[in-house]
């Protein structure tokens, strides 16, 4: 980052190759759209870059590029409206990809496969600040400050978010015939 801010444009390039997985991710979990995500961060790279000075090296450049991210995605949603998708539409790896969930008791792989779908479209259900704190807490491994700082709440709020977000989880899961054991 520290060349970045230099003018190096390779050095913002391979920030752009590393995190640009995460953030595409993050952005089609918002809006249900992989197309959509795609287009939405390259805008957030192209923000980031036009605003490299008002970076604030005492903060992780995972949470800055996050918060553009998402406040990208949110606005793109305000402007289009666009009808919920299915979470598989934006997200399409299968159980059988590399989030592949924990084996349930069973070793029948069509359970499996069919845990793995439900797990996958649950989230679609959710608000999508829930869904956002969520994708932020465990796909990217983010702390509840650090969600607070890329949503712009406070970290009681992310927490909340994070919170309720599992509670309807496991009720959606467990709805669908997936109850705990």
């Amino acid at each position: 980052m520290v060349q970045a801010l230099a003018g190096s444009q390779s050095a913002f390039e391979q920030i752009v190759h590393r995190y640009q997985r995460p953030v595409v991710s993050l952005i089609a979990r918002i809006t249900g759209d992989r197309a959509m995500a795609e287009d939405l961060a390259q805008e957030t790279f192209v923000k980031a870059f036009r605003s490299l000075a008002a970076f604030d090296t005492t903060r992780r450049l995972s949470s800055w590029l996050f918060r553009i991210a998402h406040n990208s995605a949110i606005d793109a949603m305000r402007r289009s409206h666009p009808p919920p998708a299915s979470i598989d539409a934006a997200h399409p790896a299968s159980a059988a990809g590399s989030h592949e969930p924990a084996a349930p008791s069973g070793p029948d792989p069509v359970e499996r496969q069919e845990l793995g779908r439900a797990l996958q479209a649950a989230p679609a259900e959710l608000r999508s600040d829930q869904r956002a704190a969520i994708v932020l807490r465990y796909e990217n491994g983010l702390s509840f400050a650090e969600i607070a700082t890329v949503l712009g709440i406070p970290e009681v709020t992310a927490r909340s978010h994070v919170h309720r977000a599992r509670k309807e989880l496991a009720r959606l899961l467990t709805a669908s015939g997936w109850a705990p054991p």
